[in-house]
């Protein structure tokens, strides 16, 4: 039900927009986010954001660089990234859930995840 796109392989410094469409009729209901899991690491959370785009949170990862949006008219959820760094690589996913009770990071909050991104950067 979740499709994320726009991965790549770019260099240091690049940009890459993510993008993340649903369907589901009811996703502008769905808080939605964007985990990322790098070679050999734990899966780990990028951002979040309401469903009315009013209120966001970013990992200390992504403060700055990063900036998550939504069109509920298309159903989709975007992460633009900026001035992308090697430690970037990882592959990115997409989530949704219907109620955040312990906190946007956990993972285990989440009902839906799409199928995730390759992002390369090299140095």
């Amino acid at each position: 039900q979740l499709q994320a796109s726009g991965g790549g392989l770019v260099q240091a410094g690049a940009s890459l927009r993510l993008s993340c469409t649903v369907s589901k009729r009811t996703f502008s209901s769905l808080l939605m986010a964007w985990f990322r899991r790098a070679p050999g690491k734990e899966r780990e959370f990028v951002s979040a954001i309401n469903w009315t785009g009013d209120n966001i949170e970013y990992a200390d990862l992504a403060k700055g660089r990063f900036t998550i949006s939504r069109d509920n008219a298309k159903n989709a959820v975007y992460l633009q990234m900026r001035n992308l760094k090697p430690e970037d690589t990882a592959v990115y996913y997409c989530a949704a859930s219907w109620m955040i009770v312990s906190g946007w990071d956990r993972d285990d909050e989440y009902d839906y995840w799409g199928q995730g991104t390759l992002v390369t950067v090299s140095s």
